[in-house]
């Protein structure tokens, strides 16, 4: 799983050393790199490992195959996707649109969401943690015992 929050520098390239722990997680499933594409839900990205995506494709094959929304879906997770390799330092080059459309410069922070994660302008996901820390803590109720 993708756990913690790490911030790194985005250097002039546009490369961005990913944190150990999550090329760890990409390695036990045998694929020294990561998948991502552009957040649905705002300005970030999204990613993971290659098992998300067919995390992703199994619960779209519970839809109907010619379900409008099912193609909307696919197109966008799978036709935006990009899987970048790691270079020999645990660095991937992030592509020019991706970087603009998360406005990524600088610096820029991993966020583990267990089966995926999330990158965000580090001040961008700043601003949000306090939000989302009220929000958690209002809901931990919600959280029942498996």
């Amino acid at each position: 799983m993708f756990v913690s929050s790490v911030t790194n520098n985005l250097d002039a390239k546009g490369r961005i050393s990913v944190p150990a722990n999550f090329r760890t997680q990409c390695a036990s499933v045998g694929f020294e790199g990561i998948v991502l594409w552009p957040s649905l839900d705002g300005a970030y990205l999204e990613g993971g490992d290659q098992s998300i995506l067919r995390h992703y494709q199994d619960m779209l094959d519970q839809m109907d195959m010619y379900d409008p929304g099912r193609e909307a879906l696919e197109l966008v997770i799978f036709g935006e996707s990009e899987t970048l390799t790691f270079d020999s330092t645990g660095r991937v080059s992030l592509p020019a649109k991706f970087r603009e459309y998360a406005g990524l410069d600088g610096k820029v922070t991993f966020v583990g969401r267990g089966r995926k994660f999330e990158i965000w302008d580090e001040g961008a996901h700043e601003a949000r943690r306090t939000e989302l820390k009220a929000r958690a803590l209002a809901n931990r109720h919600r959280m029942k015992p498996v």
